[in-house]
C-alpha cells in the first residue's frame, strides 16, 4: 500500500515536470496533468502487484516503461485542450521509469514488495 500512496505523489509531479520540460507534452491546465498522473499511479501499482519480484525487476520496469508510453499518450488524447505526441509520451515514460527503479528498488530492498500480494 506504501508503493501506490508513493505512487499518487510521485507520479502526478512528474508529468507536471514533463510538461514544463519537453515542449511535445502540454497541458493546458494542472487538473489535466494531474488526471494522467493518477491514472498512472493507480496502472503502476497493479502491474507491481501482479508482476514485481526480486528476478522480475527488470522485467517489471521494461513494462511499466511502455505501459507508461501508452497511457499517457491515451489519456492525455481524451482532453481536447492538451497535446501529447508519440515523443512526448515516451520522453515523459522514460522520466517515469527512472522513478519506478528508485521505487522498485527501494520496494524490494526493504522487504515490502512481500506484502504487496495477497
Amino acid at each position: 500500500m506504501i508503493g501506490l500512496i508513493v505512487k499518487i505523489f510521485v507520479c502526478p509531479i512528474t508529468v507536471m515536470i514533463a510538461s514544463l520540460i519537453f515542449a511535445n507534452v502540454y497541458y493546458a491546465n494542472l487538473i489535466q496533468a494531474i488526471t494522467v498522473g493518477l491514472v498512472l499511479a493507480v496502472a503502476a501499482h497493479m502491474m507491481e502487484v501482479l508482476i514485481l519480484k526480486k528476478r522480475t525487476f527488470w522485467i517489471s520496469t521494461i513494462i511499466d516503461f511502455f505501459a507508461a508510453a501508452l497511457i499517457v499518450y491515451v489519456v492525455s488524447g481524451l482532453f481536447a485542450t492538451s497535446v501529447v505526441t508519440i515523443g512526448g509520451a515516451f520522453l515523459t515514460a522514460i522520466l517515469l521509469t527512472f522513478t519506478e527503479v528508485i521505487q522498485h528498488s527501494w520496494l524490494i530492498n526493504s522487504g515490502k514488495i512481500t506484502n504487496l500480494r495477497c
